[in-house]
């Protein structure tokens, strides 16, 4: 393995995966962060906490633009995290991933991952638009929604590891045994705590963009690494001739 090669390929298609994610993001969620902060600052003004004044609303519009223009930086920043344990994965599991080409390979570990430690965590806590739940229980809901992404990778990894013991008749056992196992845990996980007060079209608009976005990354980190690594074969040793 070019380790050195490695490190710059995982990191690279991190941040490009995650700057597109930032870029699909600020296209279809900001829209709706407007709209959401929109009717908070209304909710400002009917209580008296803030006063609708030319002053209120560039500071508002300051802090908007900063908050925007992070996107990009806070995409780039998460994607090179995830796309440095994606790249890791890669290189342990990539000689049985199916494929004959490491785009295909990296697209499947990528759907893999994206079923296992995003759409089912969505599925059970689906997320939900600032302002919208209780924010005493945001500690509580954040624990529950990374506790499940850490059962359900955990899970996989320990099925995935039990599937190599077993011949081709029997590769299914694992997958249903996953199956079986990850429904228990999707019922005996508590519930969210916080009851949905604002319309519910909207939240569940909220929702589809948001999964929309992280679908996003997750097809771009399998098509980016699995490119570069297509091109530079980075688990090749470099071959040294002696006279």
């Amino acid at each position: 393995m070019k380790t050195f090669l490695f490190i710059v390929i995982v990191l690279i298609s991190g941040a490009f995966a995650g700057l597109i994610h930032g870029t699909v993001n600020f296209a279809i969620v900001e829209p709706y962060l407007d709209q959401v902060i929109g009717i908070e600052n209304q909710n400002l003004f009917a209580s008296g906490e803030e006063k609708d004044t030319p002053e209120f609303w560039v500071e508002y519009e300051g802090y908007r633009i900063w908050q925007k223009s992070g996107q990009m930086l806070a995409g780039v920043i998460l994607g090179t995290s995830i796309g440095a344990l994606f790249g890791i994965v890669f290189a342990l599991s990539r000689n049985s991933l199916p494929g004959n080409n490491d785009v295909k390979k990296a697209l499947v570990l990528a759907g893999i991952m994206w079923f296992t430690m995003f759409v089912i965590p969505f599925l059970k806590y689906p997320a939900n638009p600032p302002t919208v739940g209780d924010p005493e229980t945001v500690v509580l809901r954040s624990i529950l929604y990374l506790s499940f992404i850490t059962i359900s990778g955990f899970g996989v990894v320990g099925f995935y590891k039990l599937s190599q013991k077993f011949q081709n008749k029997r590769k299914l056992v694992p997958i249903i045994g996953y199956g079986i196992f990850i429904s228990v845990v999707f019922f005996v996980m508590p519930e969210n705590p916080d009851e949905i007060t604002a319309p519910i079209d909207w939240v569940n608009e909220f929702r589809i963009m948001s999964f929309l976005g992280v679908t996003s990354f997750w097809v771009s980190i399998g098509v980016i690494l699995g490119f570069f690594w297509n091109r530079f074969s980075p688990n090749k040793e470099t071959t040294q001739s002696y006279n």
